[in-house]
């Protein structure tokens, strides 16, 4: 295992590799687009490569195939000792909105559950080698990012935001949980704000999300083509060069006073509690005595979401703060097939109909209120899957787990 060095915020550890000083980069720009996977595209020179996201039509929603290709791709970069680092970005006006829902959706009505879980494991297996790669990589987050898209992002080293950024894990509104990782990088923000983000699915924007260090750069998205040209010009593995490149053309930018950042002591005070049913209470008395907008809004986003996945999302939260990214992930796939089988509860389907394909906006969900959501619904989430089920297979021994 090649040494690994901290490279920016908080938890997520990444390598300094030292290439050959002999060795031969070329700076010759090639595009390495291949027809049969075109909803990936490839760029790059001699010493970087730039993965592009390409469903604009669909927000670039990740499906089995583009996950698949990713994979590939990155593993034989990572082999490759001419290939320094390692980029992404999405076309269109989304990095990536997620995964495609809507497929998964027809696909469990067909009662194709094996295509279901292929997904799901595929795609948690490229963000554990996206949160455990041995090159720097950077995230170019201009547009839509969320659910899969931060999954397959926030693990990274370096993630760009821009003022056209809109983060947001809207999960709990679809009947199903904060996952791709999600569990594991909300778990780890500065107070409580986590809680807040899974439960209620509100969005962020780029100044947001380099405040609170989901994303480690801030800069305007008229300035990305530059940024990018910059980029692929670099020569190097060196993850303090790539930085300060991002720095070099990054803007110093603080969250205006409607943010939520700017009322982190009432969200703290109210999403500190052990029980959704709590934290509810806690956000009514808010609303009540203060009549503020913000608290409001933050109520009435929690009474529209899915009650079980209220309860699973906390947990899940809370269980993660303690827990590496390996262990986030084959936690939140295990809870991934409870909620696909709908044994418990339809409500992934049923949030999926109302809010994505029939558009109805009046999903029905079942438990249909708090009080009628079981401990036992909530703790056979967090149960170990059957023996005949096989569970996610993740190359821990391989690659290293971080804290």
């Amino acid at each position: 295992m090649m040494q690994r060095k901290r490279v920016g915020w908080w938890f997520f550890t990444k390598a300094k590799l030292s290439l050959n000083k002999y060795r031969n980069f070329s700076s010759q720009h090639v595009i390495l687009d291949n027809p049969n996977h075109s909803q990936v595209l490839v760029e790059g020179n001699g010493c970087s490569r730039m993965a592009i996201l390409n469903r604009p039509s669909a927000l670039n929603a990740l499906n089995t195939n583009m996950l698949a290709t990713l994979h590939k791709f990155y593993r034989s970069w990572e082999d490759n000792p001419d290939i320094g680092f390692v980029m992404m970005k999405g076309s269109g006006r989304a990095f990536a909105a997620g995964g495609d829902i809507v497929a998964l959706y027809h696909l469990i009505n067909k009662g194709n559950m094996e295509a279901c879980k292929e997904f799901f494991r595929t795609a948690y297996s490229f963000m554990y080698l996206i949160g455990t790669y041995l090159k720097p990589h950077v995230a170019l987050l201009n547009g839509i990012t969320m659910g899969g898209g931060a999954g397959v992002s926030i693990p990274g080293t370096f993630r760009a935001a821009t003022d056209k950024t809109i983060f947001a894990t809207p999960e709990v509104h679809i009947g199903f949980h904060p996952d791709a990782a999600a569990s594991f990088y909300l778990s780890h923000l500065p107070g409580h704000l986590g809680e807040y983000l899974a439960l209620t699915g509100e969005k962020l924007n780029g100044v947001e999300m380099v405040t609170c260090g989901l994303a480690t750069h801030y800069s305007l998205s008229a300035r990305l083509p530059l940024i990018e040209e910059q980029l692929g010009k670099l020569v190097t593995d060196d993850p303090s060069v790539i930085e300060a490149t991002l720095e070099h053309y990054g803007d110093l930018v603080h969250p205006d006073s409607s943010s939520v950042l700017q009322r982190i002591e009432i969200l703290d005070k109210c999403f500190c509690h052990d029980t959704v049913e709590e934290i509810v209470d806690a956000m009514e008395n808010a609303a009540s005595e203060t009549k503020d907008a913000w608290c409001i809004a933050t109520l009435n986003r929690l009474k529209e979401a899915a009650p079980l996945s209220l309860k699973v999302a906390l947990r899940s939260i809370r269980e993660g703060r303690f827990q590496t990214l390996d262990q986030c992930l084959l936690r939140e796939y295990r809870m991934t097939l409870q909620a696909i089988h709908g044994q418990i509860s339809g409500d992934f389907c049923e949030g999926v109909r109302a809010r994505v394909v029939d558009k109805d906006f009046a999903p029905k969900w079942d438990p249909p209120t708090l009080q009628k959501v079981s401990q036992d619904m909530v703790d056979q989430y967090f149960l170990p899957l059957s023996e005949s089920e096989p569970d996610l297979e993740l190359p821990t021994k391989s690659r290293e787990a971080f804290l």
